[in-house]
């Protein structure tokens, strides 16, 4: 039986100039949900981000949003799990992912980086890799010369429209993935094109 999720962690990289750039896709996420639920997110020192908490279909979930740059995630992820005694198994971390097409949603539980300095730091600081991904596609640049130019800028108007309509099924599929029916949450958002 997995643990069922109680933090929910969108990455990006703070301040406006990444503001709408793709690698800030999980700040999209977590603030996209927090409007949808009235919540507000309040810097946190202690947890090196901004956080807030809300309460989902009889769940009380923590949010976050690392203000430590991306390559640093980790440092936030661990403070605010060990105060709270969260762990790995009943945290949910989304990120934008090179590997899948623009608005293209995978889910999983554990596994490796795949490279993306986020998570790097997370499995570093968690010292698990355990916790779950939400992977939202932003496309690759065809070159690994390009990678770093690509995350940093903003996405095409028409990727853009792709992303977001990820994101509104992905808080769609939220309600499945809190009870832990990860299966049913995966076969709905693995299917969409």
């Amino acid at each position: 039986m997995s643990n069922s999720v109680q933090l929910i962690v969108g990455l990006g990289n703070p301040g406006p100039k990444y503001a709408q750039t793709r690698h800030n896709v999980g700040f999209l996420f977590v603030d996209e949900l927090a409007r949808s639920k009235g919540a507000t997110f309040r810097p946190e020192a202690k947890f090196h981000g901004e956080v807030c908490k809300l309460h989902l279909g009889g769940h009380e979930l923590w949010l976050l949003k690392p203000m430590t740059f991306m390559n640093r995630s980790g440092q936030a992820v661990a403070a605010l799990a060990r105060f709270y005694k969260i762990p790995p198994e009943a945290i949910l971390v989304v990120h934008d992912e090179l590997d899948i097409p623009a608005g293209q949603l995978r889910l999983k539980q554990g596994g490796g980086h795949g490279g993306h300095n986020g998570l790097r730091d997370i499995i570093s600081q968690l010292g698990s890799r355990d916790f779950l991904r939400l992977r939202i596609g932003i496309d690759h640049p065809g070159h690994a010369r390009e990678v770093s130019n690509h995350v940093l800028s903003k996405a095409s108007p028409d990727d853009r429209i792709c992303i977001e309509a990820a994101i509104d099924e992905a808080l769609r599929t939220l309600p499945q993935i809190l009870e832990g029916d990860l299966q049913a949450a995966m076969n709905r958002l693995h299917s969409r094109k």
